[in-house]
Parts: structure tokens; C-alpha cells; sequence
């Protein structure tokens, strides 16, 4: 890497803050804090004293609501679903005009946004798709130190073709020179063309005057024009190729070279037919500028930069360390891959993205690149639900209207709704997902609802109509699953039946389904085993051992001579993932080894220790509604989860919902027959030592099923 990077020598005096401020002035209710407390606002809107943009500070969103210490979601909640924020629709709120400012939640990636960009340093970003990852970089060429921009022009080099000369010129100057040569040029052709007609009028003269051959004299007219023609060719050879322009350019180029092929990330040499014969095109006519050198003093942005083939990486790091690249044909069987330019300038700076799965297979030498001269940053899923969130999420509503033009402005009640499937989507009590793209889809169909219906405003109508009509397509499959369930009887809501369970599994991030569990014990023809049937992923057949565990500690029978088969019933092709199944395994196991039926009006979620212990899992309130669209009555899920739950107004007097902590609590609720399962529950508590008690469940982390 060049030491330019390192160091920013542009005076003060010389620099001019590109960034737009807002204007204060709108008319909103934005009420702007005190001076005295401007350096310890909680809203997240006044930069910290070393990373104040030079256009001043933004002002609050508005709210009246005064916070000592740190805000918790019971202040959140005491403040109002809006946090506080007294407007009437989204038409009162005030978006601020710079990109960094109207980035939601994600504060650490926004600090370091900053000072990369004021050191001009490498950014890593990864995270969820729809976080902010591509807004952030746009951000970052806003931010930028405004540096003299260049233009880049391509001359044709006299002593080998195939090697054109480069130049760089201040911004603008590339259209001067290049409409200059153009003059010059069209003079040169113009006494060219002159001195030709001239001689064909001599020659055509002589042919009739005095030899009288008229034909003879056409034939050499003819030679004599296209002598010329091919001889002006050179003019035109001389005039350079404008690669890069920047005149129009006010701030650093920004430039998305997300799923680039290499000649457009790398630059190209495109091909010439007519080699040859005078008929061919000058080789500095065919370079073509890559995305490298368009971002020359701004930003490169690749997203999903795993994707980009091995060849690729591994010129993206030359230019990264070199500054400039030369432009060669990518193709070796094109005639532009014998051409190669001189070093083109790329001083750019970059910001890779990509999901959690883009470190496998990114080239590590280029991750090391980015890692050495800049930053690594993690996006956030979801963030605390305080009141300051709460504004910034109304602030997010007025913004997704505002840019698309087109959507009424949301009321007060809509836009509560909005925040409050912000909740919802979190998965986690406390906290409100920053997946906001998912979330702008939302705000989009509700506005486009509205304004089929000709409103003036977007209501909380249209936003509960717009949840049904967004359903993603998973939850669309798994509605249409439970569905057809229904017509063929398979699911079982009532009843007592031995080794059957009701479980519970998510599809995709946001739908659940029922996947009923069988159990089966039989004599076995050689050493007992557990057999699972139903595409079982490698975690998902770590839990079935792990409950084996749990019914060798807690049987009286031999079941060395037996075999277990468990069947996860119509599994689909995607198979079983996760361990979120192990109670449901569990239950059915010791149904069918004691010969005790399960109520079937119960579907149940929850991983399992070996131990025993009910351990938390993802998706619950999905898991929970889907087992309320198909007609069960209750739900077992682990007690730490409890607070997690967050369901549909809908589904709540349709369901109950039972928070246990050991399998033995799972056993009390679930199996049928009181002295059996009376018997069964002693058992088993004496033998794993753990008394029926309530108690939270330390430790373990979500299952992704």
C-alpha cells in the first residue's frame, strides 16, 4: 500500500466539507438538546467530539422524554411505544440528508465508518443481508477527505502498439485534451481532403483532356482517395482515449462492484476482428476502465466478496497494495489479451461484505490486506429496544417514504405497528431487529395498499393487511403444509397415543410448522442401537445421541438388546437441522419403552442436556403460532425462552403456553394416565437428582431449528 494512506497532508484551510447539513428550519418538531448536553446525548444523532463532521451536528428527533443512565426496555415502555416522540404521522418527522446519519442501530459500525474514512482505511463488514452493510459504504465516499480528483487518458505508444501510454490530469482537464486533439485532428483532415480532391480533379482532367481514357482516369482517382483515406487514419490514432473522467465528479467516486465479472473489476481490452489491413482499431481505443480504477480516490464496495474468483482476489490484492493496476485483456483467446497499459492510478478504498459464510472462502491473503491497513466489523441482528431506538425506527418509517416517493406518509397508530413487528422479529424480549431492509418491505406493501385505495394516509389497517400480504415464502410454504396437513388428517390434536409427539421446527427465518415424532422400540438381531429416519443433519443426530443418554440413565430395562427407531414424520427434503427436537425425541422414546400414551392436543419445543436440563431455542413464537393454526391447544417450550415469546394478539386466547426447565416437568405435562406417569415423573427425578423445581436455565445459545 502506498504511504499516502497513512497520513492526510491536505490543509485545513483547503478542504471543503462536501457532507449536506439538514435544515433546522423545516418546520418539524424536532426539539435540539441543550449545549451543556450536546457531548452526552443518548440519541445517537451528535458525534463524538473527535468524530464531529465539519458541517455541525444533527439535531435530535425529537424527544421531550428526559433519561438518567442508561435506558432499559421497562423505561421503554413507560415512554410509549414511539419512545416518547409526540408527531401525528411520519410527515413530522425530520430525515437527516447525510447517508452515515440515516443508518439505524448499528453505532459501532458508524464509528468506524468515520474514522476510516477520515484515515482512508480498509473496511471489512459482515453480517445478516438487509443491516446496513451497502448503505454504510455509500456513506463512506460522503465522508471521505475531499482530494484533487484525477482524469486518466490513454495514448497510443509509437514504439510498440501494445503497450499504450497512460497519463493522469487534474479533474476536467481529460475532456480539454481530448477535444483539443480532436481539433487538431479535424484541421489535419480537413488540407487533407483538400490536397485530395485537388489531385483526383488533375488526374481526371489529364484522363480526359489528354490522354482520353475516362475510365482509366476513375480507376486512378479511385487509388488516389483511398490512399488518403487509409493515410488519415494516423490522425484519428493520435487522438487519446478519455479512460477515466471525473469533470462532473463532486465528491469521491462511489463505486458497487458487487458481483463484477473480472473484466469489469479489473478493466479490459475488448477485441478487434480486423487485426490488420489498416482496418483495425488503435489498441489504446479498446481499453476499458474496471471498477478498480473508477473508485481512484473513493470507494470500492463488493458485497458477497466470497464470490469472486480466485484469479480475481488475488489481482484485487495487487491493486490494494500497489495503488495502480495495468488494464490487459482478460480473455487469452481475444487479440486485446497481447495489449497491456501501463500502471493505471486505483488508489481507492475498500469496504468488503458479506455474509458469516464469506470468511471460508474469501482468499485469506486479501482478508489479511484489509485486516492489516483498516477494520473488521460485525453487523448486528437486532439492538436493545430503548426509547432512542424506538424514534430512530419512526425516523426509519419516514425515511423508506420519503425515498421511495411514491407511499403516504404513516400515522401515529401505523407507525406503532410497524415498531411493535419490529419486536416481534427480534425474536428476543428487550430488543427490535435491525434486518430493516425485510422491515422496509413491510412499510413499502402497507404504503402500497394505501395508495391503492387512494388514502391520504397509511392507518395500522393497512399494516396488519400488509403482514398477511408480505408473508415471506417460507411462511407461505408452511401455511399451505399445515394446510394440506389438515385435508389428510395427519395432524393429531386430540387423544392419547403411545410414542407419538407433536414437535416443533422452523422454515427458513420466520415460519414454523409441526413435524410429529414417532418412537418405536423393538427386539434387536444384534447390539441394540438408536436408529433416526428423516434426513437428519449432523447436529440434529448429536441430540438424538445425546437424549439416548437420558434413556440409558433413566430405564430399568436392558435396552442393549433392543432397537429405538425414530421417525421424524414428513420431514421434507431439507431434512432435520438443529437440536431443537430433543425434548420431542426424548418424550416419544420413553412413551413407547414404558408403554405410556401422550396427550396429543400438546406440541412441545426444547433442546435437551444429557443431563436433562430444558435448554433454550430459536423461533419460539413462530413455533407457537403454527402449532395454534393447526389446532393444538398447547405449547411446552423451555422456561428460558419464556420471555421470548412475543405472538400474535390473534393466537394468544388459542393457545397455552407451559415454560419447563428438566425433561421430568415435560413428562408431568405431556403423558396421560395419572398413576402411570406419576410413577414414571418420581422415577426419573430420583434418578437424575433434579426436583420438580422452577428455575431459569443458564448457558446455551438458540438452536438455529
Amino acid at each position: 500500500m502506498s504511504d499516502n494512506r497513512d497520513t492526510d497532508d491536505t490543509p485545513d484551510s483547503e478542504r471543503e466539507v462536501t457532507e449536506p447539513t439538514p435544515d433546522e428550519e423545516s418546520g418539524s418538531d424536532v426539539v435540539v438538546p441543550a449545549e451543556e448536553d450536546r457531548e452526552t446525548a443518548d440519541d445517537g444523532f451528535v458525534d463524538e467530539a473527535d468524530d464531529a463532521p465539519e458541517s455541525g451536528d444533527q439535531p435530535d428527533l425529537g424527544s421531550e422524554v428526559e433519561l438518567e443512565g442508561e435506558a432499559t426496555f421497562d423505561e421503554a415502555e413507560e415512554a410509549g411505544v414511539l419512545g416518547g416522540l409526540e408527531v401525528e404521522s411520519t410527515e413530522d418527522i425530520e430525515v437527516p440528508d447525510r447517508l452515515v446519519d440515516q443508518v439505524i442501530g448499528q453505532d459501532h459500525a458508524r464509528d468506524v465508518i468515520k474514522k476510516a474514512a477520515k484515515q482512508r482505511r480498509h473496511v471489512m463488514m459482515i453480517g445478516s443481508p438487509g443491516t446496513g452493510k451497502s448503505m454504510l459504504a455509500k456513506a463512506m465516499s460522503q465522508l471521505l477527505p475531499k482530494e484533487e480528483l484525477q482524469d486518466v487518458l490513454v495514448y497510443h505508444n509509437p514504439d510498440d502498439g501494445n503497450e499504450p501510454k497512460v497519463r493522469t490530469v487534474p479533474a476536467g482537464k481529460g475532456e480539454q485534451i481530448v477535444d483539443a486533439h480532436k481539433e487538431e485532428a479535424r484541421k489535419r483532415n480537413q488540407m487533407r481532403t483538400f490536397l485530395m480532391w485537388i489531385i483526383i480533379a488533375i488526374v481526371i482532367g489529364y484522363a480526359l483532356i489528354i490522354v482520353q481514357q475516362i475510365l482509366l482516369g476513375i480507376l486512378a482517382a479511385g487509388v488516389i482517395y483511398l490512399a488518403f483515406r487509409y493515410g488519415s487514419r494516423g490522425n484519428d490514432a493520435m487522438i487519446p482515449n478519455l479512460l477515466i473522467n471525473t469533470a462532473n465528479q463532486q465528491t469521491a467516486p462511489f463505486k458497487d462492484a458487487t458481483g463484477a465479472h473480472a473484466g469489469a473489476l479489473l478493466g479490459d481490452v475488448r477485441h478487434d476482428p480486423f487485426q490488420s489491413g489498416g482496418m483495425e482499431t488503435p489498441s489504446h481505443d479498446r481499453v476499458e476502465s474496471g471498477n478498480i480504477h473508477e473508485a481512484n480516490k473513493g470507494v470500492l464496495f463488493i458485497d458477497e466478496i466470497n464470490t469472486l474468483d480466485v484469479r480475481s482476489q488475488q489481482k484485487l490484492m495487487t491493486a490494494i497494495q500497489e495503488g495502480e493496476f495495468s488494464i490487459t485483456g482478460q480473455s487469452e483467446r481475444s487479440s486485446g489479451a497481447m495489449v497491456q497499459t501501463e500502471p493505471v492510478p486505483c488508489d481507492f478504498t475498500m469496504v468488503a461484505a458479506g455474509n458469516l459464510d464469506a470468511m471460508e472462502n474469501m482468499h485469506p491473503a486479501l482478508r489479511s490486506r484489509i485486516k492489516g491497513y483498516g477494520y473488521e466489523v460485525y453487523m448486528d441482528d437486532t439492538i436493545e429496544d430503548t426509547p432512542e431506538m424506538r424514534r430512530k425506527l419512526a425516523r426509519f418509517i419516514a425515511q423508506e417514504v420519503e425515498k421511495d416517493g411514491r407511499l403516504p406518509h404513516f400515522t401515529r397508530d401505523a407507525i406503532e405497528e410497524v415498531i411493535l413487528e419490529a419486536r416481534r422479529r427480534a425474536g428476543r424480549k428487550g430488543h427490535l431487529t435491525l434486518k430493516l431492509r425485510e422491515l422496509g418491505g413491510l412499510v413499502r406493501v402497507a404504503g402500497d395498499i394505501a395508495r391503492a385505495e387512494d388514502q391520504e394516509m397509511t392507518t395500522r389497517d393497512d399494516v396488519l393487511q400488509a403482514k398477511s400480504r408480505s408473508r415471506s415464502i417460507e411462511q407461505q410454504l408452511a401455511d399451505d403444509y399445515i394446510e394440506r396437513r389438515k385435508d389428510y388428517e395427519l395432524t393429531v390434536n386430540q387423544g392419547d397415543v403411545i410414542g407419538r409427539v407433536n414437535g416443533l421446527a422452523v422454515m427458513g427465518e420466520d415460519s414454523g410448522i409441526v413435524l410429529p415424532v414417532m418412537a418405536e422400540v423393538a427386539p434387536s438381531q444384534g447390539p441394540g442401537q438408536v436408529i433416526a429416519t428423516g434426513q437428519l443433519k449432523e447436529m440434529a443426530e448429536e441430540a438424538v445421541q445425546n437424549v439416548s443418554a437420558i434413556i440409558k440413565k433413566f430405564s430399568d430395562e436392558d435396552i442393549s438388546e433392543k432397537d429405538i427407531h425414530i421417525q421424524f414424520v414428513q420431514a421434507g427434503e431439507g431434512g432435520v437441522d438443529g437440536d431443537s427436537a430433543s425434548i420431542t425425541v426424548a418424550t416419544a422414546v420413553i412413551s413407547a419403552l414404558e408403554d405410556i400414551p401422550i396427550e396429543q392436543h400438546l406440541a412441545m419445543t426444547g433442546s435437551l442436556s444429557v443431563r436433562g436440563d430444558v435448554l433454550p431455542v430459536g423461533g419460539v413464537t413462530h413455533k407457537i403460532e403454527a402449532a395454534a393454526k393447526s389446532g393444538l391447544d398447547t405449547v411446552i417450550i423451555p422456561k428460558a425462552n419464556e420471555q421470548d415469546v412475543m405472538i400474535e394478539e390473534e393466537y394468544e386466547d388459542q393457545i397455552e403456553i407451559i415454560p419447563v426447565s428438566h425433561i421430568s416437568e415435560v413428562l408431568d405435562v405431556a403423558l396421560a394416565g395419572e398413576p402411570e406417569k406419576d410413577s414414571l415423573v418420581d422415577r426419573l427425578k430420583s434418578i437424575t437428582g433434579k426436583a420438580l423445581e422452577q428455575r431459569e436455565v443458564g448457558g446455551g445459545s438458540p438452536s438455529p431449528q
